[in-house]
């Protein structure tokens, strides 16, 4: 459970509201919808369960098709086990997935299809929280549960609708927590240690890097690690390739012992590891928020005797000693090729998503929207291939684990650390990040 932790989000504290009676839940359900109960499964039905689902599947809007074809797999891979069981409530599972192209605009008007027109049982979530927020919307406005996988940030939550409705439902960590171990981390060192450090916290302006980054700055504040300002750019910073030489000149300067870095893909990362080997600055401790848990796509493009030392955070990797995630992982590999290390998180988020609808249809005996979205709120615990999920009156999950990994042996492994301990599964950190090597990157 996430409240053993030693820090919460700033909205753990909203798992009281569980208390809350069945009835006001159904209130709160279905107040700002304009049809009772859409998608609702009469007692007789014997076809099908349509679920419909909006994915990045196609350039050239945005860039989250690798990630929208991830989880389009995912999906599909939890489908198929499903139905290889005689599906749900002896129904089968078909699922109806549309293209939004990374558009927030095309996300809305695909969800309005799936439910006005497609009249789709259920709803899962689109890839990233930009576009979760206006997809919840839609699902909220019409009685649907919104049950998704990569839509963490606090945004999501935050959305009138979903504080209206309590509708959206997210299987996988907070974003804004995901930093928290390397936190925790920093607690543990002796005082004499801690209270000596300096950290910078750079970071582009995008709501899934920036939450996480703004906690941990809060919280490595509380425990005396002096947070050094650098000057001439705004923090966080515009998210183009511009301006990431700019920003990483300006931490540079200021040589902070640890660097915890707003990150949205490799190329950023990339940006900010070239300069500080120009400014021949390396710090202590370097975290990213994303980018260094792409794999060969990481290390080809900053050398991996410089990724060597470097942290990111995640929510589930492909070695999690989880039996389900473990079958999970066997299966996928056989279907679609590659090894183990090569599943993308994303596959085992949109999986989490099924495991999760599956649990509701079957407790509460239907699709009957009304009913999951009470059920979801009970503080009913489900187990999926990424572990425990319960959630709090927002939707998020406090259940939910959390990693951080770092490049080691010289960047060639890729490996678990925190939380520590064998128990975890990880091995020892890395405490000192190496001076960059003579390969230089980008």
């Amino acid at each position: 459970m996430r409240c053993n932790l030693p820090w919460f989000s700033r909205n753990a504290m909203a798992m009281g509201a569980v208390a809350l009676s069945v009835g006001v839940l159904a209130a709160c359900s279905g107040g700002g919808s304009s049809s009772p109960s859409a998608g609702a499964s009469a007692p007789a039905d014997t076809g099908p369960i349509t679920i419909g689902a909006s994915l990045s599947l196609t350039p050239p809007s945005g860039n989250f098709t690798a990630d929208g074809k991830a989880f389009e797999r995912g999906y599909q891979l939890w489908a198929k086990d499903v139905n290889a069981h005689g599906g749900l409530l002896g129904r089968q599972v078909v699922l109806k997935i549309l293209d939004n192209q990374s558009s927030p605009n095309q996300v809305v008007t695909d969800y309005q299809t799936l439910i006005s027109t497609d009249h789709v049982d259920l709803t899962f979530g689109p890839f990233s929280s930009l576009l979760t927020t206006p997809a919840s919307m839609v699902a909220a406005h019409n009685g649907y549960a919104f049950i998704e996988g990569a839509g963490g940030a606090p945004a999501v939550f935050d959305a009138a609708s979903n504080q209206a409705d309590h509708n959206t439902f997210d299987v996988s960590l907070p974003v804004e927590d995901t930093i928290m171990p390397f936190v925790d981390y920093i607690a543990q060192l002796p005082k004499s240690t801690r209270d000596g450090l300096t950290a910078a916290y750079p970071m582009a302006s995008d709501p899934f890097a920036d939450p996480p980054v703004q906690l941990a700055e809060q919280k490595l504040s509380a425990l005396k690690v002096r947070t050094v300002s650098f000057s001439g750019i705004p923090n966080p910073f515009q998210e183009v390739p511009a301006s990431y030489p700019v920003a990483a000149a300006a931490v540079a300067a200021v040589h902070p012992d640890i660097v915890v870095l707003g990150s949205t893909d490799v190329p950023t990362v990339q940006a900010f590891m070239k300069v500080f080997e120009q400014k021949n600055y390396t710090p202590k401790m370097f975290i990213a928020a994303s980018g260094p848990d792409q794999g060969a796509a990481f290390t080809s493009a900053v050398g991996a005797g410089n990724a060597a030392g470097v942290m990111v955070p995640d929510g589930w990797y492909p070695g999690f000693r989880n039996s389900a995630s473990q079958a999970m992982v066997s299966e996928y590999v056989k279907l679609h090729g590659g090894s183990a290390s090569g599943v993308n998180a994303d596959v085992a988020e949109a999986y989490s998503v099924g495991q999760v609808t599956a649990a509701a249809i079957k407790a509460t005996g239907g699709t009957d929207n009304t009913k999951i979205i009470q059920y979801l709120h009970s503080g009913a615990t489900i187990q999926t291939v990424q572990g425990p999920v319960q959630f709090n009156s927002l939707g998020e999950n406090v259940a939910a684990a959390a990693f951080v990994f770092q490049w080691q042996d010289n960047g060639t492994k890729f490996v678990q650390v925190l939380p520590q301990g064998s128990q975890n599964g990880s091995v020892s950190i890395l405490a000192t990040k190496p001076a960059w090597a003579v390969t230089t990157t980008g």
